[in-house]
């Protein structure tokens, strides 16, 4: 007769961690039904926004003396941390010839998207807003401008979704347009 082997597998293990999930689950349940007390709820927050076409315009209340130029320096930190990465892996030895390819296609993404973000900046400032600041990644845009005290209006914003469909091409449910007094 065969003595029965004990080697753990894959499977084994999976099955021992779902056991094991399925455990805390059960006394989870048990802690929080048998404490006796309600779970605590929150009130319901009311969200404003006003769609215009597809884009949404969403408003801010921001001390806005600082907030482009934070923004500026908070997105060129971050490209900049992302440029170095690429460097790195671009003129790492390890790296496979695959890898620094991918590495290039995105680096040479990432220098159209700042190329657009400026010029899709420069032309909102030339349609007449105070200051603006934008952020792409692909397939998102959003854009924040400086708009008066009231507000932007459905013909502001509609003018700012159209100088940002001439320079990307973004689906236009993934424009959100921001105004901050």
């Amino acid at each position: 007769m065969k003595k029965p082997s004990f080697v753990i597998g894959k499977k084994q293990i999976v099955l021992a961690g779902m056991t094991l999930m399925l455990g805390i689950a059960v006394y989870a349940n048990y802690a929080v039904t048998s404490s006796g007390s309600e779970i605590k709820t929150t009130d319901k927050i009311e969200k404003h926004s006003d769609e215009y076409g597809e884009a949404e315009l969403v408003s801010a209340d921001k001390n806005t003396s600082d907030y482009f130029a934070q923004a500026r320096i908070d997105r060129m930190n971050a490209r900049d941390e992302a440029k170095e990465t690429l460097k790195t892996i671009i003129n790492g030895g390890d790296a496979t010839e695959e890898e620094k390819e991918v590495a290039a296609e995105e680096a040479a993404a990432m220098t159209g998207l700042m190329e657009s973000e400026n010029k899709i900046e420069s032309l909102v400032k030339a349609a007449g807003f105070t200051d603006c600041v934008c952020y792409l990644d692909g397939d998102n845009a959003n854009i924040v401008v400086k708009a008066g005290s009231e507000g932007l209006i459905a013909s502001e914003a509609a003018q700012i979704k159209d100088i940002l469909l001439s320079e990307v091409s973004v689906p236009t449910e993934n424009i959100r347009i921001f105004d901050v007094a």
